[in-house]
Protein backbone atom coordinates (compact mmCIF):
# COMPACT_ATOMS: atom_id res chain seq x y z
CA UNK A 1 0.00 0.00 0.00
CA UNK A 2 1.12 3.17 -1.20
CA UNK A 3 0.37 5.14 1.57
CA UNK A 4 0.37 3.45 4.64
CA UNK A 5 -1.24 6.20 6.68
CA UNK A 6 -4.73 5.44 5.04
CA UNK A 7 -3.96 1.82 5.94
CA UNK A 8 -6.73 0.13 8.53
CA UNK A 9 -5.12 -1.42 10.88
CA UNK A 10 -7.61 -2.67 13.07
CA UNK A 11 -8.72 -6.17 11.76
CA UNK A 12 -12.29 -5.91 13.32
CA UNK A 13 -13.41 -2.72 10.92
CA UNK A 14 -12.35 -4.55 8.24
CA UNK A 15 -14.58 -7.37 9.15
CA UNK A 16 -17.26 -5.01 9.95
CA UNK A 17 -17.19 -3.52 6.68
CA UNK A 18 -17.32 -6.80 5.32
CA UNK A 19 -20.47 -8.18 6.91
CA UNK A 20 -22.26 -4.41 5.90
CA UNK A 21 -20.95 -4.07 2.17
CA UNK A 22 -23.69 -6.04 0.12
CA UNK A 23 -21.73 -6.10 -2.97
CA UNK A 24 -17.94 -7.34 -3.74
CA UNK A 25 -16.38 -7.57 -6.73
CA UNK A 26 -14.38 -11.00 -7.63
CA UNK A 27 -11.40 -10.82 -9.92
CA UNK A 28 -10.39 -14.25 -11.39
CA UNK A 29 -8.52 -14.55 -14.84
CA UNK A 30 -10.88 -15.51 -17.78
CA UNK A 31 -9.45 -17.96 -20.53
CA UNK A 32 -7.64 -15.17 -22.99
CA UNK A 33 -5.77 -14.19 -20.17
CA UNK A 34 -7.29 -11.21 -19.47
CA UNK A 35 -8.46 -9.76 -16.11
CA UNK A 36 -12.13 -10.77 -15.26
CA UNK A 37 -14.14 -8.91 -12.66
CA UNK A 38 -18.16 -9.37 -11.61
CA UNK A 39 -19.93 -8.18 -8.90
CA UNK A 40 -21.42 -10.53 -6.16
CA UNK A 41 -23.26 -10.99 -2.56
CA UNK A 42 -21.08 -12.95 -0.71
CA UNK A 43 -20.78 -13.50 3.02
CA UNK A 44 -17.70 -13.62 5.37
CA UNK A 45 -17.30 -16.16 7.95
CA UNK A 46 -13.89 -16.51 10.32
CA UNK A 47 -11.52 -15.88 7.19
CA UNK A 48 -13.73 -17.11 4.73
CA UNK A 49 -15.93 -15.68 2.02
CA UNK A 50 -18.93 -17.08 0.22
CA UNK A 51 -20.79 -16.64 -2.88
CA UNK A 52 -23.32 -18.57 -4.39
CA UNK A 53 -23.39 -19.00 -8.37
CA UNK A 54 -24.32 -20.72 -11.14
CA UNK A 55 -22.87 -24.66 -11.17
CA UNK A 56 -21.64 -23.75 -14.88
CA UNK A 57 -20.43 -20.50 -17.14
CA UNK A 58 -17.22 -18.27 -17.16
CA UNK A 59 -16.96 -17.99 -13.37
CA UNK A 60 -16.08 -21.44 -12.40
CA UNK A 61 -14.59 -22.03 -15.58
CA UNK A 62 -12.04 -19.55 -13.88
CA UNK A 63 -11.75 -20.94 -11.02
CA UNK A 64 -11.74 -24.22 -12.02
CA UNK A 65 -8.21 -23.28 -14.41
CA UNK A 66 -6.95 -21.05 -12.00
CA UNK A 67 -8.35 -20.58 -8.23
CA UNK A 68 -6.33 -17.85 -7.46
CA UNK A 69 -8.75 -14.93 -7.19
CA UNK A 70 -8.82 -11.21 -6.17
CA UNK A 71 -12.06 -10.15 -4.39
CA UNK A 72 -12.74 -5.59 -3.47
CA UNK A 73 -15.79 -4.61 -1.45
CA UNK A 74 -15.99 -0.68 -1.13
CA UNK A 75 -18.14 2.10 0.90
CA UNK A 76 -18.24 4.88 -0.64
CA UNK A 77 -18.65 7.94 3.00
CA UNK A 78 -19.03 11.21 1.85
CA UNK A 79 -18.32 13.76 -1.41
CA UNK A 80 -16.58 16.58 0.16
CA UNK A 81 -17.64 19.78 -2.19
CA UNK A 82 -14.75 22.22 -3.14
CA UNK A 83 -15.35 25.79 -2.24
CA UNK A 84 -12.51 27.79 -3.95
CA UNK A 85 -10.92 25.60 -6.54
CA UNK A 86 -11.36 22.03 -7.45
CA UNK A 87 -8.74 20.57 -5.85
CA UNK A 88 -10.59 20.77 -2.95
CA UNK A 89 -13.33 18.10 -3.24
CA UNK A 90 -12.29 14.81 -2.26
CA UNK A 91 -13.87 11.77 -2.13
CA UNK A 92 -14.11 9.52 1.69
CA UNK A 93 -14.46 6.23 1.46
CA UNK A 94 -13.55 2.48 2.92
CA UNK A 95 -12.17 -0.45 0.82
CA UNK A 96 -10.80 -3.48 1.07
CA UNK A 97 -8.89 -5.68 -1.02
CA UNK A 98 -8.47 -9.76 -0.64
CA UNK A 99 -6.13 -12.35 -2.43
CA UNK A 100 -7.19 -15.60 -1.88
CA UNK A 101 -7.95 -19.13 -3.28
CA UNK A 102 -11.33 -20.43 -4.80
CA UNK A 103 -12.75 -23.50 -3.66
CA UNK A 104 -16.11 -25.13 -5.29
CA UNK A 105 -18.10 -26.80 -2.23
CA UNK A 106 -19.71 -30.15 -2.88
CA UNK A 107 -20.31 -30.82 0.34
CA UNK A 108 -23.87 -30.75 1.26
CA UNK A 109 -22.97 -29.76 4.75
CA UNK A 110 -20.93 -26.71 3.81
CA UNK A 111 -23.32 -25.28 1.28
CA UNK A 112 -26.20 -25.46 3.51
CA UNK A 113 -23.80 -23.80 6.13
CA UNK A 114 -22.98 -20.89 3.25
CA UNK A 115 -26.17 -20.43 1.91
CA UNK A 116 -27.35 -19.93 6.17
CA UNK A 117 -24.53 -17.03 6.15
CA UNK A 118 -26.13 -15.54 3.10
CA UNK A 119 -29.41 -15.47 4.39
CA UNK A 120 -28.07 -13.91 7.88
CA UNK A 121 -26.65 -11.57 6.23
CA UNK A 122 -29.01 -10.42 3.83
CA UNK A 123 -32.15 -10.98 5.90
CA UNK A 124 -31.32 -11.11 8.81
CA UNK A 125 -35.17 -11.09 10.31
CA UNK A 126 -35.02 -14.78 9.43
CA UNK A 127 -38.51 -16.18 7.93
CA UNK A 128 -37.39 -17.66 4.80
CA UNK A 129 -38.04 -20.93 5.40
CA UNK A 130 -35.80 -24.34 4.06
CA UNK A 131 -33.92 -25.12 1.32
CA UNK A 132 -35.42 -27.24 -1.46
CA UNK A 133 -33.31 -30.08 -2.21
CA UNK A 134 -33.96 -29.46 -5.89
CA UNK A 135 -32.45 -25.64 -5.80
CA UNK A 136 -29.67 -27.34 -3.70
CA UNK A 137 -28.61 -29.57 -6.47
CA UNK A 138 -28.50 -26.74 -8.54
CA UNK A 139 -27.02 -24.31 -6.41
CA UNK A 140 -22.85 -23.37 -7.21
CA UNK A 141 -21.44 -22.59 -3.64
CA UNK A 142 -17.57 -21.01 -3.60
CA UNK A 143 -15.82 -20.47 -0.54
CA UNK A 144 -12.73 -18.04 -1.29
CA UNK A 145 -10.05 -18.92 1.66
CA UNK A 146 -8.23 -15.56 2.35
CA UNK A 147 -4.86 -15.22 2.07
CA UNK A 148 -4.00 -11.16 2.50
CA UNK A 149 -6.63 -8.81 3.28
CA UNK A 150 -6.01 -5.33 3.50
CA UNK A 151 -8.15 -2.01 4.18
CA UNK A 152 -7.55 1.42 3.27
CA UNK A 153 -9.81 4.73 4.17
CA UNK A 154 -9.69 8.04 3.84
CA UNK A 155 -11.99 9.79 6.80
CA UNK A 156 -11.23 13.37 6.23
CA UNK A 157 -9.56 15.61 8.30
CA UNK A 158 -10.62 17.69 10.99
CA UNK A 159 -14.74 18.58 11.41
CA UNK A 160 -15.17 16.19 7.97
CA UNK A 161 -13.85 13.63 9.80
CA UNK A 162 -15.92 13.72 12.87
CA UNK A 163 -18.50 14.40 10.70
CA UNK A 164 -18.03 10.85 8.87
CA UNK A 165 -17.54 9.03 11.82
CA UNK A 166 -20.62 10.61 13.70
CA UNK A 167 -22.55 9.15 10.27
CA UNK A 168 -20.78 5.54 10.53
CA UNK A 169 -21.86 5.40 14.01
CA UNK A 170 -25.36 7.00 13.48
CA UNK A 171 -25.36 4.30 10.34
CA UNK A 172 -26.63 7.74 8.09
CA UNK A 173 -27.37 6.46 4.54
CA UNK A 174 -24.02 6.34 2.74
CA UNK A 175 -22.34 8.55 1.27
CA UNK A 176 -23.42 12.02 2.47
CA UNK A 177 -22.18 15.31 1.40
CA UNK A 178 -19.69 17.86 3.38
CA UNK A 179 -18.87 21.16 2.22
Amino acid sequence: MRKSKKKIQDKAVIIELLNACHIGRLGTVAKDGYPMVKPLNFAYHEGKLYFHTAKEGEKIDDIKRDNRVCFEVDQPIAYVRAKNQPCEAEYLYQSIIIKGRANIIEDRKEKLFALKCLMEKYQPQGNYGGFPEEKLAITGIVRIDIEKMTGKEDLGKDSHKDAVIKAIRERVPLPIVLG
